[in-house]
């Protein structure tokens, strides 16, 4: 099988074919192996909302456990969402979220044993749990940013270990 991320022409798209057309990569001649990758994000906050989620925490409750089940459940939802990511058998995810001077950082990693990366799966998790913090905390701060969504690391499969 070639690689299907090159062709004698160079690098290309996998998600579309040679017209152009979307389609589903298909992973069936690729090896089951574990597979981890890991993303990170940034929500970018006010001093006023640092203080209240440090402190008795925001009016909506506890904006970070709600945030880290989204994420986790996000990780487990994304081909519902993005529409050509294949559905894997997820082993593990976790979505750490920490409170920084200017921003909550979030980092998730999502696990399996399968034919493909998960690195849609992180990228999704970071993604949705950025989201419900910006729910959770938007009546204290409508200028929320959702910032540096991105792979940090991944490992598995033919091309191995990654990292940014």
């Amino acid at each position: 099988m070639a690689d299907e991320a090159t062709t004698d022409t160079g690098p290309r798209l996998t998600h579309v074919d040679a017209t152009g057309a979307a389609r589903m990569v298909d992973v069936s001649a690729k090896d089951v192996t574990r597979r981890v990758a890991s993303a990170s994000g940034r929500v970018l906050v006010s001093a006023e909302v640092i203080g209240l989620l440090r402190g008795e925490g925001v009016p909506k409750g506890d904006a970070l456990a709600v945030a880290r089940i989204a994420g986790i459940m996000g990780a487990k939802q994304t081909p519902a969402l993005i529409p050509l990511c294949h559905p894997l058998a997820i082993s593990g995810v976790t979505v750490e979220l920490s409170v920084a001077d200017d921003a909550v950082e979030i980092l998730a990693t999502v696990k399996t044993t399968d034919r493909t990366g998960v690195e849609m799966e992180a990228l999704t998790a970071v993604s949705v749990a950025a989201l419900t913090v910006v729910d959770m905390v938007k009546a204290v701060d409508k200028a929320a940013v959702i910032t540096d969504i991105r792979v940090e690391t991944k490992s598995g499969g033919k091309s191995g270990e990654w990292v940014r």
